[in-house]
């Protein structure tokens, strides 16, 4: 455990980022999985939030429109 007030506060704040990025990552998922419309919306917001990096997401907007091009 810190000591130092600012070292406590660190720990905070990081462990809520933690907590909000695991949302959203696991948010995004779910969305991928679903695959609807607004999924490549989904995916470059998360790239623009920085959950994922920006290849990541340009690679799972590719794979989704594979995928739907094929459907359909």
């Amino acid at each position: 455990m810190p000591n130092i007030k600012s070292a406590k506060k660190r720990v905070l704040v990081a462990t809520a980022k933690q907590a909000r990025n695991k949302a959203d990552k696991t948010a995004l998922k779910t969305v991928l999985k679903k695959v609807d419309a607004d999924t490549n919306a989904e995916t470059v917001k998360a790239a623009a939030k920085g959950i994922i990096h920006k290849n990541a997401a340009a690679r799972k907007k590719s794979q989704l429109a594979k995928k739907l091009n094929a459907v359909s």
